[in-house]
């Protein structure tokens, strides 16, 4: 033992490597271990917009006209297409198949005015812009990007801008860009409503021209949707129809019981008459 540490007082430089290389294990040792659970419940539970964008993908269709062309359509072209009873062909572009973000507009959950929540993961939102992010950031992998099924594609010919309000009244009309939306929907017309196919189509087709492709022009001829489209109930009809159902009953049980009491004086009256009638004189 003696002869041990007189050769390790000799020889510094063993015990300067044994120094540095005890050193360098205990660093790695510690650069390998795992976080501790409190920053590992941090890491997995983050939602910053900064973790949401590895998962977003590119999407070239404006999620806002996509939706104005849907409104559109639920309101101006599909009542008549049920009264009809037609069902668009695949290859219409106005299909609900053909629009890429119609599943995510179904699993929206309008619970409120500041509330709404994603069908997918059940979060809440105060307005549906967040939920369009959230959309975008955490589930833009359940869109189907594989072909065109851009709906803001057809905008033009659908007339988005008077739905979005964009366009001003007092705007000027351009032949060019009029001329170009009458092609876009005249092709519509030609694919969705096929004139030869039936009956159905054949009037739907006529009233698709007259309902959105008359307007594409510079004339101020036609106004867009001159067929009009769905009927909404007015809530104060609605209010005074649910009102007058309620009163109605009362009514009637008012009438009913008034009556009754009538009938029934009358019957006193003629009783008293024929008692305190005198017998006349012989």
């Amino acid at each position: 033992m003696e002869n041990l540490r007189q050769r390790r007082a000799k020889n510094p430089c063993s015990l300067l490597l044994s120094f540095v290389l005890i050193t360098v294990l205990s660093s790695s040792i510690s650069a390998t271990s795992p976080l501790p659970h409190s920053d590992q419940g941090t890491e997995q539970h983050a939602s910053s917009p900064e973790q949401d964008k590895p998962h977003v993908h590119e999407v070239h269709c404006s999620r806002d006209r996509s939706r104005a062309a849907w409104k559109v359509i639920e309101e101006y072209l599909m009542p008549f297409v049920e009264r009809e009873k037609y069902e668009l062909p695949r290859q219409c572009r106005l299909h609900p198949s053909n629009d890429i973000f119609r599943d995510q507009e179904e699993h929206k959950i309008h619970l409120d005015v500041n509330e709404w929540k994603c069908g997918y993961c059940r979060k809440s939102f105060r307005a549906e812009k967040f939920l369009d992010q959230h959309f975008d950031n955490r589930h833009s992998n359940l869109l189907d990007v594989s072909h065109s099924k851009c709906l803001a594609d057809v905008c033009g010919a659908l007339h988005c801008d008077l739905v979005m309000e964009f366009k001003s009244k007092k705007a000027k009309c351009n032949p060019a860009a009029a001329a170009r939306n009458r092609h876009l929907c005249e092709g519509l017309a030609d694919s969705c409503f096929p004139a030869n196919k039936s009956p159905s189509a054949t009037r739907l087709h006529e009233l698709f021209l007259r309902q959105f492709c008359d307007a594409h022009t510079c004339s101020g001829g036609r106004k867009p949707f001159s067929r009009g489209g769905k009927k909404h109930m007015n809530r104060f009809y609605l209010a005074a129809s649910v009102l007058t159902l309620m009163l109605l009953p009362l009514f009637y049980l008012i009438v009913y019981l008034y009556q009754r009491e009538m009938k029934k004086g009358t019957q006193e009256l003629r009783r008293i008459t024929k008692v305190g009638r005198k017998a006349k004189p012989s």
